[in-house]
């Protein structure tokens, strides 16, 4: 397998495996090669900083591309976002379908609340006019660590 550094025209560089040189090619003179981030077919090698192959088919990073963030900087960063977010909000569990819903109803006093719902019982929420809204990241009670 060959990785590839690629950029479409809005500037985004993202990285893609394939089985060689020319599969890259035709691959992306059919169209076939999308950023991830905005779907544009218009891609072209980015500039690639030097990597190593490592055992167990790993790539070691001996210099990072500039401007390229670094996926667990990111991580770390909405995770923090969302904690926050979270600080004041109570956690309900599997019983937030019920009460996000008890409490549009006006049955039930309001309050920030998060929990877990199906994708079943998001879009009922939904649909029947609820203002929910997904995490970006999963949820864990409180006992366990995010």
């Amino acid at each position: 397998m060959i990785v590839f550094d690629l950029r479409c025209t809005a500037g985004h560089v993202f990285e893609a495996w394939f089985g060689s040189s020319a599969d890259y090619e035709s691959q992306r003179e059919r169209a076939l090669v999308a950023c991830p981030l905005c779907g544009d077919t218009a891609i072209d090698k980015a500039v690639m900083a030097p990597n190593v192959a490592a055992k167990g088919n790993r790539r070691v990073d001996t210099g990072s591309a500039a401007g390229k963030p670094d996926p667990r900087q990111l991580m770390a960063a909405l995770a923090q976002a969302q904690a926050k977010m979270l600080e004041g909000s109570k956690w309900v569990g599997v019983a937030f379908a019920d009460r996000a819903r008890a409490m549009h109803l006006g049955d039930e006093a309001h309050a920030p609340i998060h929990g877990q719902a199906s994708v079943e019982e998001a879009k009922a929420l939904i649909e029947e006019g609820v203002p929910v809204a997904p995490l970006p990241l999963p949820v864990v009670p409180p006992e366990q660590r995010n």
